[in-house]
C-alpha cells in the first residue's frame, strides 16, 4: 500500500474510532509502530486534531471535530456546491457554529484556478433570490440538538406582546420565507404547535418534564399527528392563475396544491385550531386571487380582519 493511500485510509479509520493506539494502527496497516508514529505526525501537520495520552492505558483520540477525508468533485459538482452555499447568505442565523461566509471562502480557495475563474464569471449572472432573514436567532443549534436527542426545553416565548414560559419537545427546525420555525410538542397545550424561532427569547433544559417518544416523528411526517377532529379543520381554498403562481413561491408542507388544466388551482390540507389566525394573515396576502371555501372558522376570521381594515379608512 502506498503512503498516500495509507494516510487517506488512516484518516477515515481514526474518524470512525473514538480512541485508538499505535499498536492497533500498526496491526491494521501491516507496518511498524515507528512508521505509524511518523504517519500520525504527518496527519497532525495536515490539520487532523490528534490528542495523545501517555501511560499503559493511553492512546490517541481526535479532538472536537472529525476531519473528512479528501473528496474528488467534478467541475460541475464543485460549482453547484459553491452556489448552494452562496444561497445561504439570505439567512443571518444558521444552526451551525461556522458562518456560511467562512465555509464559502475556505471551499473557494481550495478549488483549482480554472474552476474559480468559472465561478467568478457566474457570480454576477446567477442568483438565488429569497426573503432575507432579519432577526439574529442564537438558539437554532440548541433547538436542533434537542430534537435529535429528544430533550424537553423551557423557552420564553413572545406572542402578541406577552412573554410566557413554555415546555416544549422540538421535532426539528425549518426555514420558510426568511423565518425559522420549530414544530414541537407543547406540554402546556398537550398538543403539537409550531413556534416562530425569532419569538423565542431564551432556552434551557427542562429537568422536570419527562420526554415523550418522538423518535419516529420527523418534519415530513409530523402532520400525521394532527388526527383529532377537535383540533383539525379541512382547508379548501380556490386560487386563480396568479394565486397558483403566488403559492408556488412559498409552500407549506401540510398543504397540497392541485393545479387544473386552465392554470387555476385549489389548496387542500389539514390545519389545526391554533393555526386559523396564521392562515388568515397568510391568505389575505393573496387578495382577490384566493377564495376560502372552508373551514367556516377561517372565513369568519377573514371577514373580521377585512372589516377591521375597512374601518381604518372610514
Amino acid at each position: 500500500m502506498s503512503k498516500a493511500k495509507r494516510l487517506n485510509e488512516m484518516i477515515m479509520m481514526v474518524n470512525r474510532k473514538k480512541r485508538f493506539t499505535v499498536r492497533e494502527l500498526a496491526h491494521e496497516f501491516g507496518v511498524s509502530k515507528r512508521t505509524i508514529l511518523r504517519d500520525l505526525q504527518e496527519l497532525s501537520e495536515m490539520g487532523v486534531p490528534l490528542y495523545s495520552e501517555a501511560g499503559p492505558h493511553g492512546g490517541y483520540q481526535v479532538l472536537n471535530e472529525r476531519i473528512l477525508p479528501p473528496i474528488a468533485f467534478s467541475e460541475d459538482e464543485a460549482i453547484s456546491i459553491f452556489f448552494a452555499i452562496h444561497a445561504l447568505r439570505h439567512y443571518i442565523s444558521l444552526p451551525f457554529d461556522t458562518e456560511y461566509e467562512s465555509i464559502k471562502k475556505k471551499f473557494y480557495l481550495n478549488l483549482s484556478g480554472d474552476i474559480r475563474d468559472a465561478i467568478d464569471k457566474m457570480k454576477n449572472r446567477i442568483d438565488f433570490v429569497s426573503v432575507s432573514q432579519q432577526e439574529n436567532i442564537p438558539f437554532l443549534k440548541r433547538l436542533l440538538e434537542a430534537s435529535m436527542e429528544q430533550e424537553v426545553l423551557i423557552i420564553k416565548y413572545e406572542k402578541n406582546g406577552e412573554i410566557t414560559n413554555r415546555s416544549i419537545q422540538p421535532i426539528g427546525i425549518y426555514a420558510n420565507g426568511g423565518k425559522w420555525y420549530c414544530p414541537s410538542y407543547s406540554f402546556l397545550n398537550k398538543d403539537y404547535r409550531v413556534f416562530r424561532c425569532d419569538r423565542i427569547k431564551s432556552v434551557e433544559r427542562d429537568e422536570n418534564s419527562r420526554p415523550i417518544d418522538l423518535s419516529n416523528i420527523y418534519l415530513k411526517n409530523r402532520f400525521n399527528l394532527i388526527n383529532t377532529k377537535e383540533y383539525t379543520y379541512q382547508l379548501n381554498v380556490e386560487l386563480t392563475n396568479k394565486g397558483v403562481e403566488m403559492y408556488k413561491s412559498e409552500k407549506w408542507a401540510n398543504i397540497e396544491l392541485s393545479k387544473r388544466d386552465d392554470g387555476t388551482g385549489i389548496l387542500k390540507g389539514n390545519i389545526s385550531k391554533s393555526d386559523i389566525y396564521f392562515f388568515c394573515n397568510y391568505i389575505i396576502t393573496f387578495g382577490e386571487e384566493a377564495f376560502i371555501k372552508s373551514p367556516s372558522e377561517l372565513i369568519e376570521c377573514m371577514k373580521e380582519k377585512l372589516n377591521n381594515i375597512l374601518n381604518q379608512y372610514t
